[in-house]
């Protein structure tokens, strides 16, 4: 061993590692998908992340902030992806909902990662003291909703859907099966079975898009 080489050892070898803070996000958004904001302490966010929980106070300031991080993680990665889906022109409306569900099965249930949905399973069992939490994930399940709803608008402006249908209703409808199929996947339900659920609501689709409310009539 050459003497630069014995020199550059001594400088490396008592560095701290640099704070990798993408790799850090990606393992607090499984920490906080599979066990919640109340059930993710601190103590396992430095077990998982590797970092100190002073370098976690300095980048995110607090838990809250983490899990802010962590939040909008999933949007970027896991909610995008789908919402691509409503935004393909090359599908019609009801192609496009059907290939927005199965994307939605496939990473309700994909092995790699927690089951369901992380917004739908981060919102059980918060205390009185996580109102911030609470209201966050409120707004993303309304901010879900409203993505459905303006599809719809868009295409039914486009003629692919009954002027008299009720876009609004119709994207309520189509958000509480995504909060049932989390569900279901949360509770062991594998790709298959969602899938099956989605053949359901496809079969019914024409009646579920040519639905006129009679006020609308």
């Amino acid at each position: 061993m050459t003497a630069i080489t014995e020199t550059a050892n001594r400088k490396t070898r008592g560095r701290p590692r640099v704070f990798d803070r993408d790799d850090a996000l990606d393992k607090a958004l499984m920490l906080f998908w599979a066990h919640g904001y109340e059930g993710t302490s601190l103590s396992d966010l430095v077990s998982a992340t590797g970092a100190k929980a002073p370098t976690l106070y300095a980048e995110f300031e607090n838990k809250e902030g983490l899990f802010r991080a962590a939040m909008q993680r999933y949007i970027e990665t896991f909610s995008a992806q789908r919402n691509a889906v409503l935004n393909d022109d090359g599908m019609d409306v009801k192609a496009a909902i059907e290939a927005y569900f199965r994307a939605t099965a496939a990473c309700f249930t994909e092995c790699d990662k927690p089951a369901g949905c992380f917004f739908i399973c981060t919102s059980s069992a918060l205390s009185s003291e996580s109102q911030e939490v609470a209201q966050m994930l409120s707004r993303q399940h309304h901010a879900q909703e409203s993505a459905l709803q303006a599809f719809l608008d868009t295409r039914q402006a486009r003629g692919e859907l009954p002027a008299c249908a009720n876009s609004a209703t119709l994207a309520r409808y189509l958000a509480c099966m995504l909060q049932g199929m989390s569900v279901r996947a949360r509770e062991g339900a594998n790709r298959e079975e969602l899938d099956q659920i989605v053949d359901t609501q496809m079969a019914i689709w024409p009646a579920l898009a040519g639905y006129c409310e009679l006020s609308a009539a």
